[in-house]
């Protein structure tokens, strides 16, 4: 008896990168040294998704809330985020991979900010993936940012309206939100976004986290029915498509 064919690709995977530095802790060693494995398991993620075909990956890097650790471990992970530009935009260029920043970039150090800038534009003409990076980011934050900026829309406002107004605009919303790390919970992340999102849980740490780890991520969304609010015999006989 033949298997059934696998699902569709998800355009769209966002991921909750989590466990650094319990991945370090684990390990006696130090929580920096848990963010730069975390930094080479982004690059293979990275790399995977291009490679699987995935239009949008969507990358929790900074939280809003993250800015109020030590300073030391602040600088630190700026320093991983410059090296990260620095070393990999050439590669993320002739892969076809457009860089984007969603979130407070303004709150980066001055350098860091010209740094990301210079990087967005020269990676603007990529057409294979969108690779979006979440710096000094909050859900809760960007919806209030969104209002803040179309107060002349309120009489008419649609969710697609307001959706030009958040951090994403012109991309589409996550298919799938991947979290690593073994918690259960969204940390303020895409709130607006991710309404029907599949969500897939993993106890692997980030820097544990693989191509492999992606694959199956990825095969558990091809077993998803997405009905979106809708019946399955609705969505046999098409409607809502």
């Amino acid at each position: 008896m033949k298997s059934e064919p696998p699902g569709p690709l998800p355009r769209h995977i966002a991921i909750i990168m989590d466990g650094n530095g319990r991945w370090a802790v684990a390990r006696g060693r130090d929580r920096i040294q848990g963010h730069r494995q975390g930094i080479e398991a982004t690059k293979k993620v990275v790399k995977a998704a291009r490679r699987a075909g995935i239009s949008c990956l969507t990358l929790f890097a900074l939280s809003t809330e993250n800015l109020k650790r030590p300073a030391r471990e602040l600088n630190a992970l700026f320093d991983l985020l410059r090296d990260y530009i620095k070393k990999e935009l050439a590669e993320l260029i002739k892969n076809g991979i457009r860089l984007k920043v969603i979130g407070r970039a303004e709150l980066l150090p001055k350098d860091l900010q010209k740094l990301i800038q210079d990087a967005l534009k020269k990676s603007r003409a990529g057409e294979k993936m969108v690779l979006t990076i979440a710096l000094c980011y909050g859900g809760r934050d960007e919806i209030l940012r969104a209002v803040s900026r179309g107060p002349g829309l309120r009489k008419n406002l649609s969710e697609k309206k307001f959706g030009i107004l958040l951090d994403t605009s012109g991309i589409p919303d996550p298919d799938l939100l991947i979290r690593t790390g073994g918690e259960f919970r969204i940390s303020n992340f895409l709130l607006w976004q991710i309404a029907y999102t599949e969500l897939y849980f993993t106890k692997t740490l980030w820097p544990d986290f693989s191509s492999r780890e992606l694959r199956k991520a990825i095969r558990f969304y091809q077993t998803r029915e997405r009905r979106f609010g809708l019946t399955p015999e609705q969505i046999s006989r098409g409607v809502g498509s």
